[in-house]
């Protein structure tokens, strides 16, 4: 299981969001560079940076060029996600160094754009499926689609896509708990590996994950609960890996 610390960009500042709502932020630090320096010492294998800004849709956002500063700061990969909507979005994250880039609302919006995304790109295409009560949510969370997350997934796997991240909106930020079962429910109508995010909250959540391992969760996005002292990243890494 691997742990992935996330860091979410809101005007250029690391903040975390309560269930989504772009109202209820609270400002960690202001420096996202010295954060992601600080995972890449504590053993992370891979950072989780969103832009807000851009899956809010608002303009002038200085997220995409912190993330820059950010992918040339640290020797691990990164993975972005957040207002990608053309060719050229991703090609710039890309350009910047980017890893992978994280597709969400156009997965169900306009899939055949996404297909030429596949096309182009390959694996480095993450389809990011946000859901609330099993439906899928779009456009930075604000509205809900009619389709079901597990449904969304198998279409995406039968698309070509090589991996999904799955967002429980409801729990996210909340850390109460990831919902093991709908994560599970979804990598197995998918088939393909899913990495888990929302809620995680405490070291036993991680453990409960690790159960459910072989249907093809193999990944944590960890947030607010890193951010809060809940546990460090060292300590969930530790327990992720024995």
């Amino acid at each position: 299981m691997l742990v992935i610390p996330a860091i979410d960009l809101r005007n250029g500042q690391c903040v975390r969001l309560t269930q989504g709502r772009k109202i209820d932020v609270k400002v960690y630090l202001s420096d996202p560079v010295e954060v992601a320096r600080k995972f890449q010492d504590a053993g992370a294998r891979l950072l989780h940076v969103v832009d807000l800004d851009g899956a809010f849709r608002e303009q002038g956002s200085p997220n995409r060029l912190v993330a820059r500063r950010i992918i040339e700061a640290v020797k691990i990969p990164v993975q972005f996600g957040g207002g990608l909507r053309t060719i050229s979005d991703i090609q710039e994250m890309i350009d910047y160094g980017a890893e992978r880039v994280i597709i969400g609302t156009l997965a169900v919006e306009e899939p055949e754009k996404l297909q030429n995304f596949l096309s182009s790109f390959g694996a480095r295409i993450v389809v990011g499926i946000d859901a609330k009560d099993g439906r899928v949510l779009t456009r930075g969370w604000e509205e809900q689609g009619g389709i079901s997350a597990t449904e969304l997934a198998r279409r995406m796997a039968l698309m070509g896509v090589a991996r999904i991240i799955y967002t429980d909106v409801a729990r996210d930020g909340m850390l109460e708990g990831i919902n093991v079962e709908q994560t599970r429910a979804v990598a197995e109508s998918s088939g393909i590996p899913v990495t888990a995010s929302g809620g995680t909250g405490s070291l036993a959540d991680i453990e409960r994950l690790k159960v459910v391992s072989e249907s093809g969760v193999d990944s944590v996005i960890v947030g607010k609960a890193l951010y809060e002292g809940r546990f460090t990243l060292q300590e969930a890494i530790e327990v992720a890996e024995r």
